[in-house]
């Protein structure tokens, strides 16, 4: 079965947003589009907030992707930080919950364990590696933009797999 599979990849944050489109049809990747929804630290919260929740919702109605994947939280010790990422990781899910996109979450190790093949490769590795498997002819930069579209890369090669164990069993 070689469905063809749009994945919206996010890393999030709420000074930028990475986020990736990628097609996936059978064993190709191809990239459809990538950046970075970047807020300013002078705006008040709600508003950077807003901005990005506005931006995904624009983003699910362009690119019609069949699947939201989305970096969990990693928690590196800053508090503060990690619950402005998680802000961030809401109003994306919030943008997925009510377009009834379903939405996966992967870890940072997940993420690079599968685009790398080590879940401690740097975010030089990563960029390289999106790069090659997407057949870009340079790096994807910001890293964020990379990320997403590891995020993306990650769940359109699990997806396949998911739905086959999800798939009644044949009964022969």
């Amino acid at each position: 079965m070689n469905e063809m599979v749009v994945v919206l990849g996010i890393d999030p944050g709420t000074a930028s947003t990475g986020y990736g489109v990628v097609l996936s049809h059978g064993q190709k990747l191809a990239a459809l589009d990538g950046g970075v929804i970047a807020t300013a630290s002078s705006t008040p919260l709600e508003q950077r907030l807003a901005i990005i929740h506005a931006r995904v919702c624009e983003l699910i109605a362009e690119h019609a992707p069949d699947a939201m994947a989305v970096e969990s939280l990693y928690f590196g010790g800053n508090a503060r930080s990690a619950f402005a990422v998680g802000q961030a990781r809401g109003v994306v899910l919030l943008a997925a919950g009510a377009a009834r996109l379903p939405c996966f979450s992967y870890t940072p190790q997940q993420i690079k364990q599968a685009v790398c093949g080590s879940g401690r490769a740097d975010k030089d590795q990563v960029q390289r590696m999106v790069a090659t498997l997407l057949c870009l002819p340079e790096p994807p930069s910001p890293d964020h933009a990379a990320d997403a579209l590891a995020v993306a890369i990650r769940h359109a090669n699990e997806a396949p797999f998911a739905a086959a164990l999800a798939a009644p069993a044949a009964v022969s």
